[in-house]
């Protein structure tokens, strides 16, 4: 992430790349904090969207007091973590049955679709007010929603489907290399989700973002922008 990229952008990359996310929520029995695991996707706003059981305690809580915190920590793999970047977002807990949220979802962690629809089961979306970014020492800022949230083009939302399916059927070479670009060999890559900033990509319970340079709102703007990462991401694999 560079220095000179907004902090909002920085925040929703980190949001957009994570698939889990530390929850903490208020317990219903006497206020305390409590924290939990959970496994997230996003919104193509950068919404952050859960899957979580009606019996688990996290649930329990949302229930009678629905605001909530998630950390979304990109320290993991660095030998400082503090230097490191990480977010802290708040906002609301909203049940959601909309049909993309869960579809986003279950490509970013098609492993839930086994216990997706059991009856204690629900899909939230979390309603953001605003989020703490702490990018390393002295990048820390607090970002509103209104900055935090991105632009979703309509236009783009409809097309998903059939720019994941292509790119999975036709150019899986293609999601291979983007894999390899950002630094993870192997193969085994799938896309799971493209939106006006970039695309996700999964293998089991991994996950990676392949970021655009420019915000893009049509089908034919993600076209380019993949072709433009390919011839990249060979031009990498050539010199390296």
């Amino acid at each position: 992430m560079s220095d000179i990229e907004p902090p909002a952008k920085t925040a929703r990359l980190l949001i957009r790349s994570l698939g889990s996310a530390t929850l903490a929520t208020s317990l219903a029995t006497d206020g305390w904090p409590y924290t939990s695991l959970v496994l997230t996707a996003c919104d193509h706003d950068a919404s952050p969207l859960l899957l979580i059981s009606g019996l688990a305690e996290h649930t329990k809580n949302i229930k009678k007091d629905a605001r909530v915190s998630l950390l979304f920590d990109g320290t993991a793999d660095l030998p400082d973590r503090l230097t490191g970047a990480r977010v802290s977002l708040l906002g609301r807990a909203e049940r959601t049955t909309e049909p993309r949220h869960r579809a986003r979802y279950l490509a970013r962690h098609p492993e839930a679709a086994s216990y997706a629809d059991f009856g204690d089961f629900a899909f939230f979306r979390i309603a953001a007010t605003r989020a703490h970014l702490v990018a390393g020492f002295g990048r820390i800022h607090w970002v509103e929603a209104d900055t935090l949230c991105s632009a979703a083009s309509p236009e783009l939302i409809a097309a998903e489907t059939g720019i994941v399916a292509h790119m999975n059927g036709d150019h899986a070479d293609a999601v291979q290399l983007y894999a390899t670009m950002l630094g993870r060999e192997g193969g085994g890559w799938s896309m799971a989700g493209c939106d006006a900033e970039g695309c996700d990509l999964a293998r089991g319970g991994e996950s990676l973002r392949l970021a655009f340079d420019q915000p893009v709102s049509t089908a034919e703007e993600v076209r380019a922008e993949l072709v433009r990462l390919v011839k990249r991401a060979r031009v990498a694999r050539v010199t390296n």
